[in-house]
């Protein structure tokens, strides 16, 4: 025999060698006294199997090792660890199991070291599974088939005693749901996924177990709780569920686990919680019971369309406080500032309820938006809310507004002021109250802070677009550029010192369509006033050409001198009650019949010019001498420079409503030109349809207008009706 040539080990010889080390093993984890495997040991039992595997067929041994490999396993489960476990049971049943299966790992390591050049050549050409896996399917076919079901019982026998407060060995819950995943793990070849023997044998089993559970508490508790204390109970029960998954449950169960807890606590009964008579949603809003309420938000977020009735209910509760306050107001008549404060209290309440308690939730948002529509939208004592607002913007912004702010304060007024703006319908009926109020303050300069007029305005204009306050943001320009007309005027008259002007005069000249319409008259002025106007119409005619001026003299005041017995007072007037007043430097008595003619008014505004006139009413001879002081342009009641004569008050509502129902017409019209121009051809119903959501944002347009809008464009020929379809519209201004 040549000297590189090597002995041939038969089965039986080299199977006797491989059958010691695995004896050993064998009694090792049996507990028995054996020493620990030393290297010559290892390394023998490693070199028998490679020289078995690399001998010359047929003397090659690998298809046989591999068996009796195999074959090693079965014998050892079969013989010694089933009838270990067979017939034990619970918490017994599992200390066993999870010592059995740390066991059988070792020996899978052992042997699989043994035979480690079946899995490097052998297994890899015959595609057989490894010598890991093959240990691992004989401990899963053998003995996890038969336990299975023994196994999860005991398990949930014990997460049900630890729901009822028993202490329980979590690290023993864990290590034995271990072996689920580690069976899977060692099935991958067969199944491909490694969490199937834990979802399917476990977990499922598991899961149902909790829904019954759970369900036989909720329909104890729903009786015995009330609505809060039911819902401190299911969050506790959620959070402890969520702690057994960290101790011992595979985070892929938690939304599974929970989800079952949610359904039975929550889903099953939410109907029931929220309508609890004494102690469900609607008690817990009207006793701010914010902690429960975030709660109930937190709980209910959590399962399928919970929010939905809570938020319907909490839209429910906003709108009968809302509702509340409208009837509180209107049993009071009181139609001032006090509602809308009353209404931006309640706003911030729950509107703070919204981005607290609700976590900002859309759906509350909503809620609070459509409940705040329902009341906000309600007239009072014949007053609307764009007019309830318009007038408690004005008392905020004028200087003799009955509230006195902080600009921080008036500031942060305006922003809620322009989010109830958003709830009212007919916006454009809060432009036109606010615009007119507007106009009196800068005319009369009795606007407290420019900068907050132009803030809410910007506030304003970023929520309802450009076009809403364009007039407004011109009026300002207005303004400017009067200042500096009336500072080219004094330019003038310095440089012209032939002109007289007799008295002192300050125009300002405003372009009409940016401002509230007011009513102009023939008023016969007086002389002295009729010199100083006749100068500025000749300096404005150098400086325009074309334009026409319209002189509103009930915008003008004037600063008068009256002198009654041996004082005299400065009055600030009216353009019209001054001249009345100068009727009477050359007369000493006047009919009504005379005034009215010689200042060519009406008999309404000569009746309220003498009721406003007679506070002046004295029995000395001299009350009648007045001598003209100045004429201002800015409007009386100036109770800084002096003693203010008022007209009595105008109702002016019918005429902003009138004007913007005038307005709205015409949007109405443009709307029908600019939908049927896109479209050229339409329905009847959806030109309407289309015209309502456009108009929307800005007002509610009556149908009947919409209606008598298309027929004055039928008329105009912007529009025809389809021969065969009277229903039906076509474009033809092109």
């Amino acid at each position: 025999m040549k000297m590189n040539e090597r002995k041939t080990i038969g089965l039986e010889e080299g199977w006797e060698i491989m059958q010691k080390g695995i004896t050993k093993v064998k009694n090792i984890l049996e507990g028995l006294p054996e020493p620990q495997f030393s290297l010559e040991e290892y390394m023998m039992l490693y070199t028998t199997c490679y020289n078995m595997c690399t001998q010359i067929p047929p003397s090659d041994c690998s298809i046989q090792l591999y068996r009796k490999y195999c074959q090693s396993f079965k014998e050892y489960i079969t013989s010694t660890v089933l009838p270990s476990l067979i017939e034990k049971h619970d918490e017994v049943l599992l200390r066993e199991l999870v010592r059995r299966w740390s066991n059988h790992k070792v020996m899978v390591r052992w042997l699989s070291g043994f035979f480690q050049y079946l899995d490097r050549f052998y297994t890899v050409s015959k595609d057989y599974p490894k010598l890991k896996e093959a240990g691992i399917s004989c401990f899963h076919d053998l003995l996890y088939h038969k336990l299975e079901q023994k196994m999860t019982d005991a398990v949930i026998s014990l997460i049900d005693q630890e729901r009822e407060g028993k202490q329980i060995d979590r690290a023993l819950l864990k290590n034995v749901l271990d072996i689920f995943v580690d069976i899977g793990v060692g099935q991958l070849l067969y199944e491909g996924n490694e969490m199937d023997y834990y979802e399917n044998d476990f977990e499922a089993s598991m899961l149902n177990d909790t829904a019954a559970y759970y369900s036989r508490k909720a329909s104890k508790w729903i009786l015995e709780y009330s609505c809060p204390d039911y819902m401190l109970k299911a969050e506790e029960c959620l959070k402890r569920e969520k702690d057994r998954v960290s101790h011992y449950l595979y985070s892929s169960s938690e939304p599974k686990l929970l989800e079952k807890v949610q359904t039975e606590l929550l889903s099953v009964y939410a109907t029931q919680l929220l309508e609890k008579e004494q102690s469900g949603c609607l008690a817990l809003l009207r006793e701010d019971r914010v902690d429960d309420l975030s709660r109930m938000y937190r709980l209910f977020s959590k399962i399928q369309s919970g929010l939905d009735l809570f938020s319907r209910m909490f839209e429910q509760h906003v709108a009968a406080e809302g509702t509340a306050l409208v009837k509180q107001a209107e049993d009071a008549a009181s139609t001032n500032k006090g509602f809308v404060r009353k209404v931006i209290e309640l706003h911030d309440k729950y509107l703070a309820y919204v981005n607290d308690c609700f976590m900002n939730h859309t759906l509350f948002h909503k809620a609070l938006k459509e409940a705040f529509q329902i009341f906000c939208n309600k007239g009072i004592a014949g007053s609307s809310s764009a007019e309830l607002l318009a007038t408690f913007c004005d008392d905020i912004l004028k200087k003799s507004g009955s509230e006195k702010l902080s600009d921080e304060a008036i500031e942060d007024t305006l922003k809620k002021v322009v989010v109830l703006l958003d709830y009212i319908s007919d916006k454009d009926l809060f432009a036109g109250f606010y615009r007119k109020k507007l106009a009196r303050r800068l005319l009369v300069d009795k606007s407290a802070n420019n900068e907050h007029e132009r803030s809410i305005l910007r506030m304003m204009k970023q929520q309802c677009g450009g076009l809403y306050t364009s007039k407004m943001e011109g009026m300002f320009k207005d303004l400017t550029l009067a200042k500096e007309n009336q500072f080219h005027f004094e330019e003038y008259l310095n440089n012209n010192p032939n002109v007289s002007r007799g008295i002192d005069l300050a125009v300002t000249v405003l372009t009409s369509h940016l401002w509230p319409s007011y009513k102009s008259s023939d008023l016969n002025l007086p002389a002295e006033m009729v010199k100083c106007i006749e100068v500025f119409k000749d300096y404005y005619q150098t400086k325009t050409k074309g334009r026409k001026l319209t002189w509103i003299y009930s915008l003008g005041s004037c600063h008068v001198n009256g002198i009654f017995e041996a004082e005299t007072h400065e009055l600030i007037v009216l353009t019209n009650q001054a001249a009345a007043l100068l009727l009477f430097n050359s007369a000493d008595r006047l009919s009504y019949q005379e005034i009215k003619t010689l200042l060519n008014l009406s008999d309404d505004d000569v009746v309220r010019l003498l009721h406003s006139l007679s506070l002046l009413n004295t029995r000395n001879n001299n009350s009648k001498r007045v001598a003209i002081s100045c004429i201002d342009p800015s409007l009386y009641n100036n109770n800084e420079v002096g003693q203010g004569i008022p007209l009595p008050h105008v109702d002016e509502k019918e005429k902003v409503i009138k004007d913007v129902g005038k307005e709205r017409g015409e949007s109405i019209e443009l709307a029908i030109v600019r939908i049927m121009k896109s479209r050229k051809v339409l329905k009847h119903r959806e030109l309407v349809q289309v015209c309502e959501e456009q108009l929307g944002s800005l007002f509610k347009p009556d149908v009947k207008a919409i209606k008598k809008r298309i027929e004055d464009l039928l008329s105009r020929r912007y529009l025809e009706r389809d021969k065969e379809d009277p229903n039906l519209y076509r474009y033809l201004a092109d």
